[in-house]
């Protein structure tokens, strides 16, 4: 009960309901909410600071930065869910709110945007900095090759690395980028090898342009650490896949080279397994043993999930 009611007087101010409000859309940092509640630092890091330890928001460090979110987990979650549902939408603070919120997403997608555009000619050379490419490589062949034959849609396919590693072991493969730069040389690559089941195209990965169940497999190579939402991500992703596909997510394991953030766009210093195996539940899949590529300085890790098969989900619903 003790825990209830901290955590109801932690939100029971104006600043903080609105703090709970924007945290529940997209993870926030003290700067930015700084820039869209229009009170000092100060003040607001007080806010989250009480939410925090009353439980009613997760903070997630990131080198010399901070995130904020509400909890997910614990005893709170439902409570926060519900305050969260009961903010009124129509309310002028809460949409003033929000719209700031908006320019905020729309100023870190351009940002990613003209990073993507101005580095496709040395992507790959970029890919390879911190990581072992050809081990990576090597095992996410080998993930598809267990399982071979089927439908493929790479997300954020870039230079078509992917479906060029892939083209003979899949009957067809799609990939899917919203930088025109990065496609362009895609398609060079794959008509060079001829491999004409093949094709990029440019879209977005939050709003796949493809029904529900249409591949068998899905890739999301070194890309999530750049994704606003993960979760939304792979929640489309899932969306895609047909009963008893596969999605394949390779990314870092947490680090602190916080100059990936800082001069390479990355939005995430890598990701936690639960954190994954969370996202994956949300999404209906079931998470697979985890295959990590240990390398200097960074640590890459390849996780797969299953969609249930289709007896399994009809029998759910």
């Amino acid at each position: 009960m003790e825990t209830l009611l901290s955590g109801l007087r932690a939100v029971a101010e104006p600043t903080r309901l609105r703090i709970l409000a924007l945290c529940a859309r997209a993870e926030l940092s003290v700067t930015e909410l700084v820039t869209i509640l229009g009170q000092s630092q100060p003040r607001v890091s007080r806010h989250l600071k009480l939410m925090v330890e009353a439980g009613v928001l997760e903070r997630n460090r990131e080198g010399a930065r901070a995130f904020y979110r509400p909890a997910e987990r614990g005893g709170l979650a439902d409570m926060v869910q519900a305050l969260v549902d009961l903010v009124p939408g129509d309310d002028p603070e809460v949409l003033d709110d929000l719209e700031r919120l908006d320019r905020i997403r729309e100023d870190r997608a351009e940002r990613a945007s003209r990073y993507f555009q101005e580095n496709a000619a040395r992507w790959e050379e970029l890919r390879g900095l911190y990581v072992d490419d050809d081990m990576v490589d090597a095992r996410l062949l080998a993930t598809l090759k267990e399982e071979p034959g089927g439908d493929l849609l790479d997300i954020g396919t870039g230079t078509g690395r992917v479906l060029e590693m892939a083209a003979e072991h899949v009957r067809s493969a799609v990939g899917i980028d919203n930088a025109r730069p990065m496609l362009e040389i895609a398609r060079t690559n794959l008509d060079k090898a001829g491999y004409r089941h093949c094709q990029v195209r440019l879209a977005d990965m939050y709003r796949l342009p493809f029904p529900a169940e249409r591949f068998d497999a899905v890739t999301v190579n070194m890309v999530l650490h750049y994704a606003e939402s993960p979760s939304a991500v792979l929640s489309e992703a899932a969306r895609v896949l047909k009963p008893g596909g596969r999605l394949i997510v390779v990314d870092f394991a947490p680090h602190e080279l916080v100059e990936l953030r800082d001069e390479h766009e990355h939005r995430w210093l890598g990701f936690e397994e639960a954190e994954i195996g969370r996202i994956a539940a949300h999404a209906g899949l079931t998470l697979e043993p985890t295959v990590a590529v240990e390398g200097e300085p960074l640590t890459v890790c390849l996780w797969r999930a299953r969609r249930a098969p289709a007896a399994r989900i009809a029998a759910a619903s």
